[in-house]
């Protein structure tokens, strides 16, 4: 039995079993997006730079470089191999010298400087991506601890709202949804960057 099959046996025992049928969950909000793929690149771009995010526009020809221009950007002159790829990025998306995941512990990523991922889709309208810890979008930690993450976007993986991004994704994977870089305003509403994940987020988008 899982933790997740424990908490929901836990809540159907203390509902008891003559609990009333739940109603029906009303679905007459948008679920698709009229806009052309051009304009979801654009929209997606807005959003993203509006949270803070850097994003890259390049053809599928020109992904290497451009991530190899992003991260000097992002670091300035750095060493090659504190740079951690997710297991699954195409070797032609690598920059030279970058190191992959093996499986390290969790805590040794954070001796990196930057994360190079792609992602299971990305939501136009809300300018977030999705990392679903597949071997593209490589697992939790690797996005998390580093302080740049580089997410590769292709154009197919750009939807335009949330319920055309869900119907993508598998429901059950530790999906991590990200809109800029991480922030909180918890304290005073003083906004610091950083505190729960990477300082610098750069997209690269490819289409």
């Amino acid at each position: 039995m899982t933790a997740r099959d424990e908490i929901l046996g836990r809540i159907r025992t203390a509902l008891g079993p003559d609990r009333a049928a739940p109603p029906d969950v009303r679905r007459d909000y948008r679920l698709t997006d009229d806009r052309s793929p051009a304009q979801l690149l654009d929209v997606l771009t807005d959003r993203l730079e509006d949270y803070k995010a850097t994003v890259l526009r390049c053809a599928p020809s020109d992904v290497a470089a451009t991530v190899v221009a992003a991260l000097r950007t992002a670091l300035g002159e750095h060493d090659p191999t504190r740079v951690v790829v997710a297991p699954g990025v195409p070797s032609d998306w690598r920059p030279d010298g970058a190191v992959e995941d093996d499986g390290r512990p969790a805590v040794a990523l954070a001796d990196h400087s930057a994360t190079v991922t792609g992602v299971s889709v990305a939501i136009a309208e809300t300018g977030t991506l999705v990392l679903d810890g597949s071997p593209l979008s490589g697992r939790r930690a690797l996005s998390l601890l580093p302080d740049c993450l580089l997410c590769v976007v292709t154009a197919d993986q750009v939807v335009g709202g949330v319920p055309e991004g869900l119907a993508r994704l598998d429901p059950l994977a530790p999906l991590t949804m990200i809109s800029g870089p991480s922030a909180t305003s918890d304290i005073e509403l003083q906004r610091v960057e950083g505190v729960h994940g990477p300082r610098t987020l750069v997209v690269v988008l490819v289409g």
